[in-house]
Formats: structure tokens, sequence, C-alpha cells
């Protein structure tokens, strides 16, 4: 069984755009966000220590050492030999416009990065980023907005720190559009307080917005989060693979077919995760989500094969 043979995911989805195989390279330029910062709040997220998401340390290289790193790692892996430079760590839009340029224009400046990924958060796309990326995607690059919503609910928003409201979400979306980019929405299940047909709700909410792409993952417990801190304390139960997995099918089962999947989990090194155990089992999660698909779809969602 495939995940790509059930799902429109973004390895397939660019195969079939550009007749190769594309990968994303995650690229930590040093970015901070308005909630650690204390403009809107410090601290950050409750379950934030970047470090779990990317493999760079707070004290990356350049970005022309990374994307070198990052090549030999993806082609030995995947096979892949073109890139979307993936502006990964905290907020990526965060900073002055030229200085935003010119990074982006660092990590186009390689031949085999055919494009940007950018990861950020609603509240800190000025139109003016929004008219810098619509003007790579002119000039025929492959863009993605990438906006961590995580939540539609904003109390929950708050009580994990988020420091933006979904209203925040839809405008930033709105803009998006008229600037006609390509958005991916982030999504965490199992956020604090949350219930699974909150999930559910969550996702209605984002693609009543329509978005291209959807990104989902578990919520990780890592080292050196407030969020820990609760778990350890008892105030916080994370979910079994079994309860995601069921909630991940059931969003995927509620998606436009033409929507790209970017991501229905994600993992934490084991140096630095707590909780839960299975979130460093990406492909067992992956598998079963497949499984589960097949099982209560078919071959219903098995399209542009």
């Amino acid at each position: 069984m495939y995940l790509d043979r059930s799902v429109l995911t973004f390895g397939r989805a660019m195969r079939e755009k550009y007749g190769f195989k594309v990968h994303k390279l995650a690229i930590d330029a040093e970015f901070t966000c308005p909630n650690r910062d204390g403009t809107k709040g410090i601290g950050g997220c409750t379950f934030c220590n970047n470090t779990s998401f990317s493999p760079n340390s707070r004290k990356p290289p350049s970005i022309d050492e990374q994307i070198e790193a990052g090549r030999k790692v993806i082609v030995k892996r995947t096979g892949a030999f073109h890139y979307l430079a993936y502006f990964q760590a905290y907020t990526n839009t965060y900073a002055d416009i030229h200085y935003l340029k010119e990074l982006y224009d660092n990590a186009l400046s390689h031949s085999d990065v055919i494009g940007l990924s950018i990861g950020t958060r609603p509240d800190c796309v000025p139109d003016g980023v929004l008219e810098l990326l619509s003007k790579y995607q002119e000039q025929g690059y492959e863009i993605w907005l990438e906006l961590g919503l995580q939540s539609s609910f904003d109390k929950t928003l708050e009580r994990v720190n988020r420091g933006h409201t979904y209203v925040d979400y839809l405008d930033a979306i709105k803009r998006a559009k008229h600037y006609n980019l390509q958005v991916c929405t982030h999504l965490i299940v199992g956020l604090p307080g949350e219930t699974a047909q909150q999930s559910l709700d969550s996702m209605s909410q984002v693609l009543g917005t329509e978005p291209q792409g959807i990104k989902i993952h578990p919520l990780h417990i890592v080292k050196g989060t407030q969020i820990a801190r609760q778990w350890k304390q008892g105030e916080y139960q994370p979910l079994s693979m079994e309860e995601y997995v069921d909630i991940v099918v059931d969003m995927v089962k509620m998606t436009p077919e033409e929507i790209i999947f970017h991501r229905l989990t994600g993992t934490a090194s084991k140096d630095l995760l707590l909780a839960p155990a299975w979130c460093n089992k990406k492909w067992l999660v992956l598998n079963e989500i497949t499984r589960k698909l097949v099982q209560q779809m078919g071959s219903k969602r098995r399209i542009l094969c």
C-alpha cells in the first residue's frame, strides 16, 4: 500500500507537475517570533522547542552551507535532485523586506533550488512580503506560503500561547489569494483541551478558506517546553497512535481531492522527544493511515494516477 495512491501527497503533486522528484530542504535562517521577542509575548508557544523540528542548531551554518549539507542527505535518502528551500524554523517573514529578499535570493541562487516554501504565522505576512513572493512565482519559481494556524479555536490558541487569532488567519489567506499565492495551512492534532471533534471542526473551517495544501501533525511533547512541564505534572495527556490515526483519516476523508497534503504526521528527534513515543515512528503511523484509508475508501481517492 502506498499513501500517494490514496491521497495527493506533496511528493506526488510535484512529480506530476514537473516530471521529477522535488524535496523540501529545511533552512534555519535565525528568525524569531513576535510571541518570543516580547512584541506579543515571551516564551513562545507552549509546545515549541524548535530544535525538535529542525536538524540545525540554534547557531546554524550559512544558507549555502545548509543547502549543500541538506542536498547530500536528500539525494542519498530519496534520490531527489531538485528542491524547495524550506524556510522552516520560527517565523520566516518576521524581518525587514529587504533582508527577506536577500535571504530568499540567496537560496534561489542555487540552480537545483526551484522554489521556496516559507513557514510563518498568520499575523506576520504584510502585503510587502506577499508581493515579494508573488514576484518570485511570476518568474516561474514554485512558491508556497505555509501558515501555522494549528487550530481554528481562539481559546486553544490562547491556551498554547500562539499570540494570534483565527481572524488573523482569515485575513492572511484572503490577502494571499489576492496575490495568487499557494497556501499550505498547518494544523496540530491533540492540542491541550481539544477533542477529536474540534480537530475535525478546525479542518472544516480551514477547508472553507480553500487553501491549496494542508499539513497535519501530532502534538509532540519535547524537552524544554511548557507542555512538557504540564505533561510531567499530569495536566496533559497526549493522544495514542490509534486516536491520532483515526482523526487524521477522518480529516483526509472530508478533504477535496485536489488539495495537496504536505504532511500527515511529524517526528521529533529521540534525544528531545518525551511523549508520545510513537511520534518517532513516522512510517508506522503513515502505513496505518494508508491502511485505514484503503480499508474505508478503497480507490475512491486515487486521482490523477
